[in-house]
């Protein structure tokens, strides 16, 4: 009885399917927040620039 589950739990895909697309979408999400931090980062260093150039 417990042969045929674990047969059939190890055959079955479809947890695999969903396991790599978390994967790809925490990828996704790290590559995305870094590129907001990266671009908030020069942003400020811009308007600081301007601000001090003004005063």
């Amino acid at each position: 009885m417990l042969l045929p589950l674990l047969l059939n739990l190890w055959s079955d895909d479809q947890g695999q399917d969903i396991a790599e697309y978390a994967v790809m979408l925490a990828v996704i999400l790290v590559i995305v927040v870094g590129t907001i931090r990266m671009i908030g980062s020069n942003a400020n260093n811009v308007f600081s620039q301007a601000a001090s150039s003004i005063q």
